[in-house]
């Protein structure tokens, strides 16, 4: 593919007597220039991780590195948290908060020890991603990094210079397992440098994606085919080549149309949500009277319309919020708030509404509409305005 990506650039010193060629070429072609989601690659994201972490802090980092039996330290159970945001750069910044504890009878700062130890660090690091010069590949993801920290271990606290290399490998564009190796350097001398080790497994989100050198070759290459063949189409029809240009055109027109009718799909589809969101709006609330939660004829005859409104939208779910005045015990509000938002779900349901569209959410009083708290005094209409249900909508 490369020697005809090099080929196609060319295509301004080609002899127009090569042009047919080069168009059986782009034929047989056509489904590999095609761009898809094979082409982009995640240029940012955030990255929540997981896992446990292994602490080796035997006094010499660098004596008896593999000596697990007696050196190293780890829990039965997840014992580390990281968050980090990385950048289009290869630029990543992290947080990292762990948890160990020092097993009695094992080394610690060339100590044996007496009794377990309590290890907790809280890490910060600048990470960099080596595929940025190495290339991009899913299966190998590797970065270093350099940071600062704060670590209490065998009951000495100490600030840590941090150097970390590591490695990530992907099974899709969200989950992954991260692996990584950290030296800590106390930033005192009345503690000792120490080595962490970590595996655990990773989580994507807020991705963000762009073309891949693959795919941005084959959008430069279709943008040239496109020049060359509008510039050329009087010479290929005097060439007989008239059906060929006509495919690319018909592949180009394709691909525009496609794009076109996806963003008006999409746009129709924004604007159902919206109308549907105005419709459940216009709505507005049920009310319910002092001390009750049961409905009234008035807010029945809502609730039977949204009914009507949501048997329309089968995938849209709804949160249904209750709230109170600011009348009674906090604790008999919440509860009165938890009935009447089952009694507003109940009465979904029996009217055909799915249950597993139907979110609660008990506020109790904290959520006034007005000025009406514990010490101001309302008139009985201006309390009633907070005794209510609302509809939040939620689009799959």
């Amino acid at each position: 593919m490369m020697f005809r990506i090099m080929y196609f650039k060319r295509i301004t010193v080609i002899p127009f007597a090569f042009l047919m060629s080069l168009n059986i070429a782009y034929a047989q072609e056509q489904e590999e220039l095609v761009l898809s989601s094979q082409d982009s690659i995640i240029s940012s994201s955030w990255i929540l991780g997981i896992g446990t972490n292994i602490v080796d802090d035997s006094g010499d980092a660098f004596d008896a590195l593999f000596d697990v039996k007696e050196t190293w330290h780890a829990v039965p159970y997840p014992s580390r948290l990281s968050i980090g945001r990385y950048f289009k750069s290869g630029l990543g910044v992290e947080a990292i908060a762990s948890y160990n504890t020092y097993k009695a009878g094992k080394r610690v700062d060339g100590l044996i020890l007496n009794e377990d130890k309590t290890y907790y660090a809280m890490d910060t690091r600048l990470s960099y991603d080596l595929n940025k010069l190495v290339g991009k590949t899913g299966f190998f993801d590797p970065y270093v990094g350099v940071g600062l920290g704060y670590t209490q271990a065998n009951d000495q606290g100490r600030g840590t210079y941090n150097a970390v290399i590591g490695f990530r490998t992907w099974f899709s564009d969200r989950f992954g397992l991260d692996f990584n190796s950290s030296g800590k350097w106390s930033m005192t001398t009345d503690a000792t440098n120490h080595l962490q080790h970590a595996v655990g497994v990773v989580y994507q989100l807020a991705i963000e994606k762009e073309l891949s050198p693959k795919g941005k070759e084959k959008l430069a290459l279709l943008e040239a085919l496109e020049t060359e063949q509008n510039r050329r189409n009087d010479s290929i029809a005097q060439a007989q080549s008239d059906q060929q240009a006509k495919l690319l055109a018909a592949q180009i027109a394709q691909e525009r149309e496609q794009k076109r009718l996806a963003e008006a799909a999409q746009e129709k589809l924004r604007n159902e949500r919206d109308a549907f969101e105005n419709d459940i709006n216009a709505l507005g609330n049920v009310y319910f009277d002092l001390n009750s939660s049961y409905l009234t004829s008035a807010a029945k005859l809502i609730l039977t319309k949204l009914v009507q409104l949501l048997e329309d939208k089968p995938q849209v779910k709804l949160q249904v919020s209750s709230f109170t005045d600011s009348r009674g015990a906090e604790n008999y509000n919440r509860w009165l708030s938890e009935r009447r938002a089952q009694r507003t779900i109940d009465y979904l349901v029996q009217k055909g509404i799915e249950s597993d569209r139907l979110i609660p959410n008990a506020a109790g009083e904290n959520g006034l509409l007005n000025e009406c708290d514990d010490h101001t005094y309302c008139t009985e209409s201006k309390h009633k305005i907070n005794r209510r249900s609302e509809f939040k909508v939620i689009f799959e």
